[in-house]
């Protein structure tokens, strides 16, 4: 296995095309495909199945471009820093589910360490897409939930993608609203009052799945559901409809604002909030501050 080899694997899944990826990396097409069928026989598997519309990655080569891709941005590291003397800059990459706790966590590690020798990015999204995120090494961590109805799916999941999950705080479940809600002012509330009011939630796209909804209850069958694609939308939502969602039951005001509010609800549901990783792979520096961060919420449950 080569260095070439996996360029010419990123190339091609980048590409779905064979002729394509051969133009841009200055290589005849015959060349291409011997090297990738070396590279196959090599590891013993089938990176890629090829029609005539193209072609596709393979599970196993889907896996294996994820490590392809670590390997060779590594690389570009180390040559950038040794080869070429360029002072490149660490980087930092979460993915969440929209958790505002998350994003907290995020504003005060970067106000730590700052922007001049470090590259951050945070990924505010679908529960599948934090899974793949940090299975295809896209971001170091994954934040997301687990409770009793999706534990056995989602385990099932994090373990052939080659992740581990870790705790680290278990929650009731809240109802999330604006203040100027009708039931705003209540200690605690039972579902069935909520019935004339819209639940709120977050769209999960080709992976709809009850399993992968961000909301506890997931099954419930609400009278009024609305379903959004990004947080902003929900608190707007909120506002013109009288609409709520479920969550953790963490306020972060100095994003979100003063004019929301959580509402405990009469449930004895738990989740637990934790994040994800690759198994058998050390956190970095950041990784471990940022979940510093994330732990300092504790305080508020």
């Amino acid at each position: 296995m080569t260095l070439a080899q996996l360029r010419y694997v990123i190339a091609i899944a980048d590409t779905h095309s064979m002729n394509e990826a051969a133009r841009t990396l200055f290589i005849a097409q015959p060349s291409l495909s011997q090297a990738i069928k070396d590279l196959e026989e090599e590891i013993g598997i089938s990176l890629f199945n090829r029609s005539n519309r193209g072609v596709r990655l393979t599970p196993e080569g889907a896996e294996f471009l994820g490590y392809a891709r670590a390997v060779v941005e590594q690389y570009r590291l180390v040559e950038d820093r040794y080869i070429e003397k360029k002072n490149s800059k660490k980087k930092f990459s979460v993915s969440m589910q929209h958790y505002t706790f998350a994003v907290k966590a995020f504003v005060e590690l970067v106000k730590q360490f700052g922007m001049d020798e470090y590259e951050f990015a945070a990924h505010e999204t679908k529960t599948y897409e934090v899974i793949e995120d940090v299975k295809n090494f896209r971001s170091e961590i994954g934040i997301l939930y687990v409770n009793d109805f999706n534990s056995a799916v989602l385990t099932k999941l994090f373990q052939e993608s080659g992740l581990e999950f870790t705790e680290i705080f278990q929650c009731g479940i809240y109802v999330y609203m604006w203040k100027g809600h009708p039931l705003a002012g209540r200690e605690e509330i039972a579902l069935e009052e909520l019935e004339e009011y819209p639940c709120l939630s977050f769209e999960q796209g080709e992976n709809n799945s009850f399993y992968f909804a961000e909301e506890v209850l997931s099954t419930y069958e609400y009278k009024r559901l609305i379903k959004a694609n990004d947080r902003a939308t929900l608190l707007n939502l909120m506002v013109g409809l009288n609409g709520y969602t479920l969550c953790s039951g963490i306020i972060c005001e100095s994003l979100n604002g003063t004019d929301y509010c959580a509402v405990k609800l009469k449930s004895e549901e738990i989740m637990a909030i934790g994040y994800l990783k690759r198994k058998g792979m050390p956190l970095s520096m950041l990784g471990q501050k940022y979940l510093d961060e994330v732990k300092k919420f504790r305080a508020s449950l």
